[in-house]
This record gives C-alpha cells, structure tokens and sequence, in this order.
C-alpha cells in the first residue's frame, strides 16, 4: 500500500514495524466513580455533548479502522456504560466487517443492566476496574459507594458466560499494596484474572515515586505466599505478564508499564471520546478526526491524517520520571 502521505507502509503499520489491530474507543469522558489516579481532585471541565463523537461518527471512524485490518475493539471510558447508546453502538460495531472481537473496559457499577444486551450485541471480553476489596478503601480511592454491587456484578458477569472476564487493579504503596494475597485468593474459585497495574503518571492525579510499587516487588510478596506460582505464556502483544497459582481456578497478571515497558509489541492505538486519536497512552500528540469529518474529509483523507499519526509513534514512551512531568490529559479524558 502506498500512504497519502508519500511512502510505503502497510496499513496502520509504523517506522517500527509494528502494525497496530487494537483500537480503544472512550464513548464518553463522564463517569459516576471518581478515583484519585484517574480523575483530579477538583474533577474536569467536561466537553460538552456537540465536541464529543456522536454515534454514526464513531461508526464511520471505527468502520474505516477495520477496513486498515483493524480487528479488536474495546469500548471505554470516562464509564462506557454512562452513555444510554453504548449497547446498540456495541451491536453496530460488532457487525463491522472485520472486527473479531469486542470488548469493554467498565468499573462494574451499572453492568447488571446491560450484561444481556452487551452479550447479544456480540460483546465477549469484559474487564472490570476494582482496586480494593474494603468497603472504607472503596470510598477512598473512588470517591463514591458501591462495592458489593462491583463484586455482585463481577459473579454475575461469570455466570453468563462472557469469553474472558478480568479485573484490573491500580496498585498504589500504602494504599491498596497490602491487599495483592486477598485478591489472589478473590480468583482463586473464579475462572478470571486479575490483573495489578502499576500507578502511571497522568495529568491531575497526584503521582509520586512514592506511592509507585514496580512489578518485581508485588511479584516478591505474592510469591512470599504462594512460592509455586509460575509464568504462563503470553502473546507478542499482550500488556500483562501472567502468573498461574497451583490449584487456582483464576490468573494473576501484572501490567508493568512503567518498570518493564512493552512499547516493541504495541498494536494499540486510542479513539478518544472528542474525536482525537493518540497512538500512545503517554503521547501528548494528537490529531482530531472529528473536526476532519466534520470539514468534510473524506475516507482518503482521514486515513492519510491517520498514517500521519501512526508514522510519528515514537519507539517507545518516556521513562516514568520524565513523564511525571510532562503534560499530558488525565486518565479520565483519555480512556482506559
């Protein structure tokens, strides 16, 4: 394929080599939780409604995506499932030529009333947010009440039977690092992985390299308790280093972006809820494809605006340091 911006690339392919088929859609920047590492504390001035992408917008772009060999798509947020269209988008997006799998990135609060329609609609891969497993912690990092309505949904969720169910945990020192054995025993009746992220930078949240717990010392302490556990195979571009425990039904799986970064197997790129595209979570570049639609770009002219961005992904982001001090938007406006 020759790109309209003058050399020869394969579709959605950067100077690296590496062919990007993830794309990440935030469907809103709203959310009904308010965690400390994802929103700051004097919350955002959200876009209104005519900035963000409506739903045919996102069709168009996500269509044209899986036209370049785009071949999964996981809806975020903001919360996913704040937006009332979410289902019927899901449905509408899962039907794209082209797209394999569908997934959604939720915290779980209002997944009970949308689990049967996700599930028509062809979604099969389900990640839930949840940092602790204490009611009073709950509170803490999310500002907000509603922990056994995550757990009763996590249990539900498991029973109807999705492909994959995981649950992602942003692991902080002295907040939440002292609960990694219970949710290691939480999946160990659950067929599911939970997965320990580390604390990333982002604008607003208050990272410190104090609060900063790296991959080999949560390793360390679970493998203090279950000195068994092994390493399980992982594909080239999977974010998380999977661990089994002996005799547990559930996975234990660490997202080490800051301590041992996977920028070589990166097929990721991110659709962002007012239309621009980053190609890097820790990017500051971005470009707006809805004002392009919007002028009137046709489908050559949005996919040579998307090489562009694609071409100029660097080889790999910034240490942590350097990006805890550069700018970039809080997690909440750009999308897990």
């Amino acid at each position: 394929m020759t790109s309209w911006t003058g050399h020869s690339v394969e579709p959605l392919t950067d100077t690296f080599g590496r062919r990007h088929t993830y794309l990440r859609i935030a469907l809103t920047e709203r959310c009904n939780l308010r965690c400390t590492y994802c929103m700051p504390a004097d919350g955002v001035d959200l876009l209104k409604r005519h900035h963000l992408l409506t739903f045919e917008e996102i069709l168009r772009l996500a269509g044209l995506f899986a036209g370049l060999g785009v071949t999964r798509i996981r809806l975020t947020g903001g919360e996913p499932l704040v937006r009332k269209d979410a289902p019927a988008l899901a449905a509408a997006l899962a039907r794209l030529p082209g797209v394999e799998t569908l997934a959604i990135t939720t915290n779980g609060l209002l997944l009970h009333r949308h689990l049967d329609l996700l599930q028509s609609a062809g979604l099969a891969k389900l990640n839930i947010s949840l940092d602790t497993l204490r009611e009073e912690r709950f509170l803490s990092i999310t500002r907000r009440t509603g922990l056994e309505t995550v757990i009763r949904n996590i249990d539900l969720a498991l029973a109807s039977g999705f492909d994959t169910v995981k649950l992602n945990c942003v692991v902080m020192r002295d907040v939440n690092d002292g609960e990694l054995i219970d949710f290691a025993h939480f999946v160990e009746d659950r067929d599911m992985e939970v997965r320990f992220i580390e604390y990333m930078p982002f604008g607003g949240n208050g990272w410190n390299h104090d609060a900063f717990v790296p991959y080999a010392t949560m390793l360390d302490t679970l493998q203090s308790v279950f000195p068994d556990m092994y390493r399980l195979d992982d594909g080239p571009h999977e974010t998380a280093k999977t661990w089994q425990i002996p005799g547990f039904r559930g996975r234990i799986g660490f997202i080490t972006s800051m301590s041992e970064q996977f920028c070589g197997g990166c097929n990721r790129i991110r659709l962002m809820a007012d239309g621009n595209l980053k190609v890097c979570l820790f990017g500051r570049g971005e470009v707006s494809l809805r004002d392009a639609m919007r002028d009137g770009a046709t489908d050559e002219e949005l996919t040579a605006l998307i090489d562009k961005a694609i071409s100029g992904k660097k080889k790999a982001h910034d240490g942590m340091s350097t990006l805890a001090t550069q700018e970039n938007r809080p997690m909440i406006r750009i999308g897990g």
